[in-house]
């Protein structure tokens, strides 16, 4: 599995929390998409999914170019219901929602966002997303862009370990990330690379 970020946005995604507001890829985005088509170019890839929203799907919309291959939209990868939060950054939503930061803080598993998501729920969301993946051959290569919250949930999922340790992994924007999975479990063998950014 070859999971990817999606570029940077219009919006500024290193510093403010966007969930579920469609937010465009930023002209840096577009580019460093560009660096990710470039570096998967050669792998050999049989299919791609992506999140439906559109800094995610043009990120896998690029990367395709070079394969061939439709990317299969996937609701359930969407990045968490913010709600209320959603465009906020983490300076605003300490001032605003103090009750939620220390949640927050906490890594609590009864983390819900006003007025959006709770982790608990997001959580089984994405991984109704493991069920595509049993159509396809333990050969085949899948690539997978998506969100850095809906990635970490994933990476939890196939390697078995309890969702709270979703807040271990960084996934940097436009990074690409690799699984190998097997009957026994899957093997994390590259995590938040942006080598192909410099």
């Amino acid at each position: 599995l070859l999971l990817v970020r999606h570029g940077d946005t219009e919006l500024n995604s290193v510093e403010r929390y966007w969930g579920n507001t469609d937010v465009k890829l930023s002209d840096a985005g577009l580019r460093q998409a560009g660096r990710l088509r470039d570096r998967l170019a050669t792998e050999r890839i049989d299919a791609i999914y992506s999140s439906d929203l559109s800094r995610a799907l043009v990120t896998a919309e690029t990367i395709a170019s070079k394969h061939r291959l439709e990317v299969i939209i996937c609701a359930e990868l969407r990045e968490m219901n913010f709600g209320k939060l959603e465009g906020l950054t983490f300076n605003e939503i300490s001032r605003l929602y103090p009750e939620f930061t220390e949640l927050w803080r906490q890594r609590s598993s009864r983390l819900k966002c006003p007025g959006g998501e709770g982790v608990e729920e997001f959580n089984i969301r994405v991984g109704r997303f493991l069920e595509r993946l049993k159509n396809h051959s333990p050969q085949e290569t899948i690539l997978i862009v998506a969100h850095s919250g809906s990635l970490r949930s994933l990476v939890c999922h196939l390697l078995g370990i309890e969702a709270e340790r979703r807040w271990q992994f960084r996934l940097d924007l436009a990074s690409l990330s690799m699984l190998e999975t097997y009957p026994q479990g899957a093997i994390l063998s590259l995590l938040n690379d942006i080598s192909h950014l410099r």
